[in-house]
């Protein structure tokens, strides 16, 4: 009933995230904030079980931050991507595994690009130039794969990014009202105006 939407450029990556929080058929929350910042550059956005994706990511972000002070650097979207997986990976041959579909968007400072990675429950890794976790992924990958390159600039990619979460509202039948949207680049991560559908009441 969620999803998540990260399109990769070259200067930057765009997350969005729906905010809305329920269980099987209720939607008991609609401002739900889904994206963790791990560090200055890099940030995930998760979807699935809701303690899950609460402890999974904090566990994550801690221990990325707890990585920074022991070394003075940051890891970079890879290492955090390969850690993230590991540990997914780790809890999917345990008791108690967590049921979390993320993206990972960073900025590698390195190689001065941005990187954004797909991470499922199963602990599947993928660096993708773009990606949609959820059913609006059957109504939306049509969009990117027509009308995403690399090289737009800010202002076609939130375009693009509009148009993306419009198809959605206007042909899925579950209301995701409300999308909440991050840039990442080499400022680090910004929160961006929140998208939402134009309802038309009597």
């Amino acid at each position: 009933m969620e999803c998540l939407i990260g399109i990769q450029f070259n200067d930057y990556v765009l997350l969005a995230a729906d905010c809305n929080g329920g269980r099987s058929i209720i939607s008991m929350k609609d401002d739900v904030d889904k994206m963790f910042r791990l560090s200055e550059r890099l940030a995930i956005i998760v979807s699935g079980e809701s303690g899950d994706t609460n402890k999974f990511a904090e566990f994550i972000e801690q221990n990325v931050q707890l990585y920074k002070i022991r070394h003075g650097y940051e890891l970079s979207p890879y290492a955090a991507a390969n850690f993230t997986r590991r540990n997914q990976a780790q809890s999917l041959r345990s008791r108690s595994p967590y049921f979390v579909n993320m993206l990972l968007a960073g900025y590698d400072a390195n190689k001065g690009q941005p990187e954004l990675y797909y991470l499922d429950y199963l602990g599947s890794l993928m660096k993708l130039p773009f990606s949609v976790i959820g059913y609006g992924g059957y109504m939306s990958l049509s969009v990117l794969d027509r009308h995403y390159r690399p090289d737009m600039a800010e202002a076609d990619g939130i375009r693009l990014l509009r148009t993306v979460i419009s198809e959605i509202q206007k042909r899925l039948v579950i209301s995701l009202s409300k999308f909440r949207v991050h840039r990442v680049d080499r400022n680090g991560v910004t929160q961006l105006d929140d998208i939402e559908s134009k309802l038309v009441t009597p």
